[in-house]
């Protein structure tokens, strides 16, 4: 990654405020030419400070109500061990962030669901059946409070 400066913060905070923004709007709103702005952008992807662009859609839109918050033990932290597990989280569509954690439990991850019931069949289906899980504990979001794509940026 390249060190960024202010015009490249500024092409970011615009971009995370409206992503489908034109390149020539881009470049107005951030005082450059829009050659120049073109250029930076292609900079900030190609070397990864911008990881991609993409439509955040509601999950209440998918008719995924519940959140879960769900804590993994594995039986080891060996290599293989946690490789296979991250392999198949990987494959569960209803798991939507998986962390790998220093602590009480290996794993965190955010998990999407239309209801309990629902809830009963991932944790069955694809949960239980992660490779290596000795322990789950899961716990259910009441009201989401902040839900930040980004961190801000100075």
């Amino acid at each position: 990654m390249h060190d960024l400066d202010e015009k490249d913060f500024a092409i970011l905070r615009r971009l995370q405020s409206d992503g489908r923004i034109s390149n020539a709007a881009l470049a107005e709103s951030v005082g450059l030419s829009q050659s120049a702005c073109s250029r930076r952008l292609a900079l900030l992807e190609s070397s990864g400070v911008i990881k991609g662009y993409h439509a955040r859609v509601s999950n209440k839109a998918l008719d995924h109500a519940m959140m879960a918050i769900v804590h993994i033990s594995l039986s080891g932290q060996f290599t293989k061990t946690l490789a296979e597990f991250e392999a198949a989280v990987k494959r569960c569509p209803n798991i939507l962030v998986c962390y790998l954690m220093s602590g009480e439990y290996d794993y965190i991850l955010r998990v999407a669901a239309r209801d309990l019931e629902d809830y009963e069949r991932i944790h069955r289906d694809w949960l239980s059946a992660l490779p290596h899980v000795v322990k789950i504990n899961s716990s259910f979001s009441l009201r989401e409070i902040v839900d930040r794509p980004n961190v801000g940026l100075g």
